[in-house]
């Protein structure tokens, strides 16, 4: 399995309210948004080549509730570009996924699973 790029997912309260800080005080770019029941649930960040996740609680609950059990509002999540899935899922053959491998809308195959202390992982093939 190869990493190619992990990129942080914060779990925020609104993103409406975390959102001027990330772009007006700290300079990142918003690249993608998606909404979430009449507000924003999930926006992507870039800066500099570095990429920031920002995801509210509800709207991981209903996208990823078995990860969601695990993440609370200030919680970060890693979620990691990855060359195979298949290499990947041969790795993570002995951990039991919170979230069995899957196709999202947005053409990722991904899975994500809990390391030892708890923190979740998720790792992702997006299609060339």
């Amino acid at each position: 399995m190869k990493i190619t790029k992990t990129t942080p997912i914060l779990c925020v309260a609104s993103i409406e309210e975390s959102l001027p800080f990330w772009t007006d005080v700290l300079g990142y770019e918003k690249t993608v948004e998606v909404p979430h029941n009449g507000k924003l649930g999930f926006v992507m960040l870039q800066k500099d080549g570095s990429e920031i996740m920002l995801q509210t609680h509800p709207s991981m609950v209903d996208d990823l509730p078995a990860v969601a059990k695990h993440v609370k509002v200030g919680s970060i999540c890693l979620y990691s570009d990855v060359d195979s899935i298949e290499k990947t899922l041969a790795s993570l053959k002995t951990v039991k996924p919170l979230v069995p491998p899957r196709t999202t809308p947005y053409g990722a195959k991904e899975i994500f699973v809990q390391d030892p202390d708890g923190n979740v992982l998720g790792f992702a093939e997006f299609k060339k």
